[in-house]
């Protein structure tokens, strides 16, 4: 099923993965995606200029940032769900060796499949499959459903729960390096980008450039969800606001700011992807 030696920390973990899945194989038409905000920044430099430079989308125990919980460091909330769901495999690898975290687009919604993570996305190859692992639902809720490319149940399950959209997508971990001249078929981003230096840095990447329909809110229609994040997320998200609306844009020059803090922020986007797209609406 993966083409990785027998021994490696990734073949063992997608052989502990697929003891414990069920179903039969994967649609080959779905993709995974990996949902990220542009125009944040990894030790001081626009992350799609790091990953130009790097060619590859590397696991969150290197990076050291995520757009969840910061919890991988051996120890850690992650290290010990991977520990758990991966048999250890990796409890004594190098953090390179770790996997990078998606989501299976069972939906096939153009933003992707975990727009809780930010607006853009890289679309993985059909190929990705092979090498990754999945649950349902995010690994953080220490689920007990798993899948691999050739026994997937994952989907019918997600598909008859009735979760909050956000909280509506299959995970996937991706084992072994994803180089973006290989492994990706597009960067999918927001048009509130365009024209800008996100734009600009995203032709640096050896990947096709897509642009998905978009997310926006207006602050009247923020204002009508106080009780989805808390109303104090409201009253930040109308400050932020330019000519009444909301855009990926605006919040990330609020982010980057500095002004304000990034977990009330990162509600504020959770507002933004919730009731900004039709998508999810």
């Amino acid at each position: 099923m993966s083409t990785f030696a027998a021994e490696t920390p990734q073949a063992r973990a997608i052989r502990h993965v697929a003891a414990r899945a069920a179903g039969g194989p994967i649609d080959q038409r779905l993709r995974t995606t990996l949902n990220f905000h542009p125009d944040r920044a990894v030790d001081g430099q626009p992350i799609l200029s790091a990953l130009a430079q790097q060619g590859a989308y590397r696991p969150q125990f290197v990076t050291g940032t995520s757009n969840g919980g910061l919890t991988a460091h051996p120890g850690g909330e992650r290290w010990r769900w991977e520990s758990r769901i991966f048999g250890g495999a990796y409890d004594e690898a190098p953090a390179s060796e770790r996997p990078v975290y998606g989501a299976l687009n069972f939906r096939r919604r153009t933003v992707g499949a975990a727009p809780r993570f930010g607006s853009a996305h890289f679309r993985l190859t059909a190929r990705s499959h092979a090498r990754s692992t999945f649950c349902y639902p995010d690994s953080f809720t220490e689920p007990v459903d798993f899948g691999v490319c050739q026994a997937m149940s994952l989907v019918e399950l997600a598909a008859a729960d009735h979760r909050d959209a956000l909280d509506d997508y299959v995970e996937a971990q991706i084992h072994g390096a994803v180089q973006l001249d290989v492994h990706v078929e597009a960067l999918v981003l927001d048009p509130s980008y365009r024209g800008t230096a996100v734009e600009e840095q995203a032709h640096e990447l050896p990947c096709p450039l897509e642009w998905h329909g978009g997310f926006r809110l207006s602050v009247d229609e923020l204002r009508r969800h106080p009780d989805y994040r808390g109303a104090e997320f409201v009253e930040l998200g109308a400050e932020i606001a330019e000519r009444g609306r909301l855009d990926p844009r605006i919040v990330g020059e609020a982010a980057r700011s500095g002004h304000h803090d990034p977990q009330a922020l990162k509600r504020v986007w959770h507002y933004l992807a919730r009731f900004g797209s039709a998508e999810l609406t």
